[in-house]
């Protein structure tokens, strides 16, 4: 409070400070108060600092997390010299098959000193283990940073050190087999076929096989790449149709038909009946047949789809499903959606959920069309892999991967690669009863309903002694009529006297411009199984 001096008249109005509020008893002017201000300094800066800490360790975090996420973008960036840093000091690591099965550890990429790659398989792995050079592709380019980085210890750089020699990169395993690809590779190549095979662990989700016709020799890149980058012959080597081919899946896609009709219709194995007196379903232009016209008369589901028969599928879709809970099935089955897959793929896309996203109806002509896999659904034969897997796995998918685990230089493990569940895709009971359906396709049984022999459009599987086969067929026309992708997705259990028993391995092919499915794709698919089982 302020007061005039009384003893100052000359200072009459002049307001002064009144000292005796700030006195205590003791008479110590001012010093409370002055370590009260002081007081509240400390804790300002205290809490300043404490805010600057962590603001900064947030950013530490956000920085070093955007750095581990993004290594393989930073690592490429042009203005990046650490690769040449890396490429300097060490050697870049190698890749190696799997060891699973009979073939044990191959090497299936390596580096000198000089770091000169080297493919031993040439075109034969070109796809799935990929190159180095040229920006990278496939396994090879994925793991780059990985391949380039050495993380063998101390005591181990002091001993190249003194040898004077590049440090070893760290090794990758893949799930790869050797003579599972090598199947596949001359199944596909002995009729000089362009097209895919993708062999599957229904159980882990292990890729065992990935092969791509035409393909590339890996070690000749240096004189083959600005025509192959340009694709100059029109042969698209560089691109790997095993996960980014997109093909209509033709009756392949029935597969999913069914899966809805279960879904919808528990009891469609027992009480679905559908008559195909003359081979042909609907009316002028909204109207298909079954191959060549062929009248399938009446028929069960099982028969229906061991026939593939267009029409009935065409009828189910059309006038029995719920078309709604037919696009929530599509969407669970991801298309028009990403896949589980780290490496490059095509999206697949059904005209089903195309017309929805765009806000319109969907034609009766291009429903039909949806139900035998035609028209504008399009899949790649890693995505029918996948729905096949699911099927084989009692409805779950597990989430398919190619690298096995991560090795420093002196054998320290720095990373295994476990299987991983990714989803449901369909209830047990719905994928037992597709097993089912998929059995009678590869196989002359007789029927349900008259005991006559039912002739699968598979049946060339008949009759194998070390396995039994699942599977689907599917004829995929294109462009003219008379032009058409050939197809056959499906699994084996390995021991014939378990027709329950675990799915052993999950089989894709298809056959650009192979025509029928039947003649093209399925002999491909049971020359591997043969040979891989010991058939002959």
């Amino acid at each position: 409070m302020w007061k005039k001096n009384q003893d100052s008249p000359d200072e009459g109005g002049v307001r002064v400070p009144d000292t005796k509020r700030f006195r205590n008893d003791s008479g110590n002017s001012g010093e409370i108060h002055v370590e009260s201000v002081k007081s509240r300094a400390r804790r300002q800066i205290v809490f300043s600092a404490v805010v600057f800490v962590l603001l900064f360790s947030l950013m530490a975090a956000s920085f070093c997390r955007y750095a581990i996420v993004n290594q393989r973008i930073l690592f490429d960036n042009s203005d990046n010299n650490r690769r040449y840093l890396l490429e300097k000091h060490n050697r870049r690591g190698t890749i190696y098959s799997s060891d699973d099965y009979s073939s044990g550890e191959e090497v299936l990429a390596e580096s000198d000193d000089e770091n000169n790659r080297s493919y031993p398989y040439g075109e034969i792995f070109c796809h799935a283990v990929g190159f180095a050079s040229y920006g990278g592709g496939g396994i090879d380019g994925y793991m780059d940073y990985q391949l380039m980085t050495s993380n063998i210890s101390f005591q181990e750089r002091l001993k190249y050190d003194k040898e004077e020699s590049l440090y070893p990169g760290n090794d990758v395993f893949t799930t790869l087999d050797v003579n599972l690809q090598q199947y596949a590779y001359e199944a596909l190549l002995r009729e000089y076929y362009r097209g895919a095979v993708i062999i599957t662990e229904p159980s882990t989700g292990k890729i065992r096989a990935m092969v791509s016709l035409p393909g590339f020799d890996p070690n000749m890149l240096d004189y083959t790449w600005e025509g192959m980058r340009d694709d100059v012959n029109g042969r698209g080597e560089l691109v790997n149709r095993a996960t980014q081919g997109s093909y209509p899946p033709g009756s392949t896609f029935k597969i999913l038909d069914a899966i809805e009709m279960l879904q919808e219709n528990p009891s469609a194995m027992e009480d679905y009946s559908f008559d195909c007196q003359t081979g042909t379903f609907g009316e002028g232009d909204a109207s298909i047949h079954c191959f060549d016209y062929e009248h399938h008369h009446e028929q069960n589901l099982k028969e229906a789809f061991a026939h593939s028969c267009n029409s009935a599928f065409a009828s189910m879709v059309s006038e029995d499903l719920n078309l709604d809970q037919f696009r929530s099935t599509l969407k669970k089955m991801m298309f028009n959606g990403p896949l589980p897959y780290s490496l490059p793929y095509s999206e697949s896309s059904s005209q089903l959920l195309v017309t929805e996203a765009n806000g319109e109806e969907i034609s009766r002509k291009e429903l039909l069309q949806v139900a035998i896999g035609q028209g504008s659904t399009l899949v790649s034969p890693l995505h029918m892999n996948m729905i096949t897997m699911a099927v084989a796995n009692n409805g779950v998918l597990m989430r398919p991967y190619m690298i096995e685990s991560l090795m420093a230089g002196d054998g320290k493990i720095l990373r295994q690669y476990d299987p991983k569940t990714e989803k449901r895709l369909m209830d047990e009971d719905v994928a037992r009863k597709v097993r089912t359906l998929m059995r009678g396709v590869t196989n002359v049984l007789p029927s349900d309903r008259t005991g006559e022999n039912v002739w699968g459009t598979a049946n060339e599987f008949n009759g194998t002694t070390n396995y039994m086969a699942y599977g689907k067929t599917g004829t995929a026309e294109f462009g003219d009529e008379d032009d058409s992708h050939a197809w056959f997705t499906g699994f084996t259990v390995a021991d014939e006297d378990r027709e329950d028993g675990q799915a052993d391995l999950c089989i894709t092919v298809v056959i650009e411009n192979g025509g029928v499915g039947s003649d093209k794709a399925v002999p491909v698919a049971k020359e591997i199984m043969d040979r891989w089982y010991g058939e002959y």
